[in-house]
């Protein structure tokens, strides 16, 4: 009898230190870059309400206080179709996270001598650039000779972004090295070729041996890691459908990398305190290089392109990070992106604090203005980096919605469905396939994979028989027909 009072007690006195503890983490205080504090429910109710209103699956926050890591948290989904949730430990694919880390590597060698940032890469090479097949296109123009290290990692080299993206599908160097700032993954990978070069290294082992190993960061790779299997996020498009994981079986230091929550934040941390290299170079890292004069950030600019419109903050960038003025001094950021996928990360040095966002959400840049705004209160460059807020969306009654269905025919044919709860439209007369139709109000809809609004007109009958169409400029009728 005693042996079971005694148990009960001891189960008792467990879930009372449970919810002692639940409480208290619920209360624990994370500062802002103001000096003001911020309770972790407080910070859960902003995050979950902005992903609510902006339709992002999935979420990893980590914040950083006093330069470590201070409160690492997970929101939805790593596959919405099955019902699974992310956890800290989720490996989500890093996109252009990874260039600021591969130039803390890069940092870390010039900080052993063993590459000169302002050497001409070419020096370093056994060949002429043009000579290597991934460079051929550089014959001709010989100012593939200024080319340093210093400019791939401030963005300067003149290259695309990507040569695939590009008219002519070649590799171009479009203003003299150093001139201007122009985004390029080309840059990145020019500067992994030579430093693979030089050390006689492949960039993984680097990696690992210079920043996975010692930053603790076990769940981190430029390459596919079957560790990976067990754990790991998909990405979501704008209707919040599934899309194709990419297990990249190649190094690239422009975007191949995987990683979670929990290592990247460990390794803003490392940044912050200036690990493994000199307060000299990180010092060097978050200066200005180059300023940035530009509305448009990943192609190459032209002279009539300049604007003032951030001299104010002094936007610029510097080894691996973009940076502007804050209220609370520099901040440093990074964004990443690809479908699927869109991450952001800033931090404020002289305030000892940073955010590292992830989301595996092609909606997630559509919530980071007012997400950065609640939680450091910073507005971010968004317009330059070309972030379109979220619309409001409201919400209507089955039997609302039930009436902007049917189908409609005019310039093109559209049929609205009702899905599961959700509007769907497609129209095979220009290949749309069914996408998610969003209510701006009881008669006006939206789509959001493109500039199209759409007003419902009621007929004599009271049902929607005309839908008058705002398609990217363009304005046309439809007619009910059926």
């Amino acid at each position: 009898m005693l042996k079971n009072i005694s148990a009960a007690a001891s189960r008792s006195i467990t879930i009372i230190c449970i919810l002692l503890a639940a409480s208290s983490s619920a209360q624990a205080q994370i500062r802002k870059p103001d000096g003001k504090t911020v309770t972790v429910t407080s910070i859960d109710h902003i995050v979950t309400d902005l992903m609510g209103k902006g339709e992002v699956t999935g979420l990893c926050l980590g914040i950083i206080n006093e330069n470590k890591p201070a409160y690492i948290k997970t929101y939805g989904y790593k596959n919405k179709q099955l019902h699974e949730k992310i956890d800290t430990a989720t490996c989500f694919y890093a996109a252009s996270l990874a260039k600021p880390l591969f130039g803390y590597l890069v940092m870390q060698l010039a900080d052993r001598k063993i590459i000169d940032l302002d050497k001409p890469l070419y020096e370093y090479l056994p060949k002429p650039l043009p000579d290597y097949e991934n460079y051929k296109d550089l014959a001709g123009d010989d100012r593939w000779k200024l080319i340093t290290a210093r400019h791939c990692l401030s963005h300067t080299t003149g290259f695309p972004n990507w040569r695939a993206f590009t008219e002519s599908k070649k590799l171009t160097i479009a203003f003299t090295p150093g001139k201007f700032y122009s985004y390029s993954g080309e840059g990145i990978e020019l500067l992994q070729m030579v430093i693979e070069i030089i050390t006689g290294k492949k960039l993984e082992d680097l990696a690992q041996g210079n920043i996975f190993k010692p930053f603790g960061m076990r769940r981190t790779s430029f390459i596919w890691q079957p560790g990976f299997e067990n754990d790991y996020a998909l990405g979501h498009d704008m209707n919040e459908d599934t899309i194709t994981k990419s297990k990249r079986k190649e190094a690239h230091a422009a975007g191949s990398m995987e990683t979670t929550i929990a290592d990247y934040t460990r390794f803003i941390s490392a940044v912050m305190q200036a690990e493994r290299i000199t307060q000299q170079t990180k010092q060097e890292i978050l200066s200005p290089q180059i300023k940035i004069k530009y509305n448009n950030w990943a192609f190459p600019p032209v002279e009539k392109d300049s604007i003032d419109d951030y001299n104010a903050i002094q936007l610029s960038y510097g080894l691996g990070w973009g940076l502007f003025n804050t209220n609370y001094g520099k901040a440093f950021f990074k964004e990443g992106h690809i479908d699927g996928w869109e991450h952001y990360s800033i931090g404020f040095p002289e305030k000892k604090i940073a955010y590292i966002i992830m989301t595996n959400s092609s909606n997630g840049e559509s919530i980071f203005k007012e997400l950065v705004e609640k939680l450091t209160g910073v507005t971010i460059p968004w317009k330059w980096e070309g972030y379109f807020p979220y619309r409001e969306t409201t919400k209507l009654t089955t039997a609302q919605l039930q009436k902007f269905t049917g189908e409609f025919d005019g310039r093109l044919k559209v049929i609205i469905t009702l899905v599961n709860g959700k509007l769907k439209v497609e129209s095979p007369t220009v290949n749309l396939a069914k996408t998610n139709f969003y209510t701006a109000n009881d008669h006006h809809l939206f789509l959001k994979i493109m500039d199209a609004n759409f007003d419902f007109v009621k007929g004599p009958d009271g049902r929607f028989d005309t839908i008058v169409a705002d398609d990217e400029g363009e304005h046309y009728e439809l007619k009910r027909i059926k």
